[in-house]
């Protein structure tokens, strides 16, 4: 939403107060059918357009106005980034979404601790500190995210034998350009210019295998950053949980808390480079509101039917 001060008149042009004074003073003056009724509601008109828009009223209405499709706003925003979450979640393995929600329950237990803090807003849905919690566990899900495509690339490579197929494909090369280098020697052009081709052929095809392999070996790095972020971010979050149930100090508090999400900056430039996953390192987005971290319950199932016999048949019944 825009940060700016609205502008006055043009909504008062659009609001009903104008269209309730206009009908009053020019309508009034139409009533009137006579040439001072049009003067007077004419110049009741033009002065409540030079006046009305600075009125305490009207700018209190209009504030009201803005600050509710605010709010509007930043609630259809956090609606849209939790379902995205919720489905990132949930498409994860069992063990992942395990580690999670371990990683979850300590986040519940520093709101615990710090819920009698002096300095905690009074209002837990907004309060910046815990909304840092968010944060922190966003990037922790988009960790686990990024593992899980990972490893099932990796497995897909593992399938093929990558490396016993690029290592033929070398001694192929290599054979192939010897017997081109031996057919130079010989007159016979059509055999030599098919036997090029042939090689050219290969040859693109071994680079082809040398991309794929280094992309194996990129995606191995990146695995192992990835699990070392997210074993270095768990510690970073149950050492918040120890001040929060230790120390009972909100400085303290917010400082832990501040500088562990000061050390994501790195992290979330490191993320944003990878281009393959630009759907799962998407930013949260800029509200006060918390967006929360726990994914929503999932729908109670539907008992099942009850067969009731009933004279001769039997009747379908639902609790």
């Amino acid at each position: 939403m825009d940060d700016q001060a609205p502008n006055y008149r043009r909504e008062f042009l659009r609001s009903p107060h104008h269209a309730a004074f206009g009908l009053f003073t020019l309508g009034l003056g139409f009533l009137s059918a006579n040439l001072l009724g049009l003067i007077v509601g004419g110049t009741l008109y033009t002065l409540g357009w030079l006046y009305l828009p600075d009125m305490p009223f009207f700018r209190r209405w209009v504030d009201r106005r803005h600050e509710t499709a605010r709010r509007a706003a930043e609630a259809q925003k956090v609606a849209d980034f939790v379902r995205r979450r919720d489905a990132l979640l949930d498409s994860l393995s069992s063990s992942r979404r395990e580690r999670y929600s371990r990683l979850a329950a300590v986040c519940r237990d520093i709101e615990t601790a710090s819920a009698d803090n002096p300095l905690a807003s009074p209002d837990p849905a907004s309060d910046p500190r815990l909304r840092k919690l968010d944060e922190l566990m966003w990037t922790y899900l988009r960790l686990l995210g990024i593992e899980e495509s990972l490893e099932q690339f990796l497995e897909t490579e593992r399938r093929e034998d990558l490396p016993g197929i690029l290592k033929d494909a070398e001694a192929e090369a290599a054979r192939l350009t010897g017997e081109v280098d031996a057919l130079k020697a010989k007159t016979d052009n059509g055999a030599l210019e098919t036997r090029r081709r042939y090689l050219g052929s290969r040859l693109e095809r071994l680079e082809v295998l040398r991309k794929r392999q280094q992309r194996i070996q990129q995606a191995q790095e990146n695995l192992a950053l990835v699990m070392s972020e997210q074993d270095r971010l768990d510690q970073q979050i149950k050492l918040i949980r120890a001040d929060a149930v230790a120390t009972k100090n909100a400085e303290a508090l917010t400082a832990r808390i501040d500088a562990t999400v000061e050390h994501l900056d790195q992290n979330n430039k490191w993320l944003s480079e990878l281009d393959e996953f630009k759907d799962l390192v998407a930013d949260m987005p800029a509200t006060e509101v918390r967006v929360g971290y726990a994914a929503a319950p999932p729908p109670l199932a539907e008992p099942p039917p009850i067969q009731v016999p009933q004279r001769g048949r039997t009747v379908t019944r639902y609790k």
